[in-house]
């Protein structure tokens, strides 16, 4: 497999055929806390799934939600309110 192949070409399974991942998993291994995983699902950026009582997030939510991201869809202006500039 090449690194710049995605998982679904290396293996041939879609991304919707794919078990859903657990999202404490998710979040650990993208390194998201889980309150910014929880302000992110509020907001609606990032779907889950509840199975059991348990919140899954299948592996579409998280290509669509990297997809969005990369185009810039969830960006603001910096603000640094501590950052005083003097002439």
């Amino acid at each position: 497999m090449k690194d710049n192949q995605p998982a679904t070409e290396a293996t041939g399974i879609p991304l919707n055929a794919q078990p859903p991942l657990a999202l404490d998993k998710y979040l650990h291994e993208s390194g998201i806390s889980p309150v910014t995983a929880w302000r992110y699902r509020r907001k609606g950026w990032l779907k889950t799934i509840n199975i059991c009582g348990r919140h899954y997030v299948t592996r579409e939510a998280i290509a669509d939600f990297n997809r969005r991201a990369q185009a810039g869809e969830f960006s603001k202006t910096l603000r640094n309110p501590g950052l005083k500039m003097t002439v």
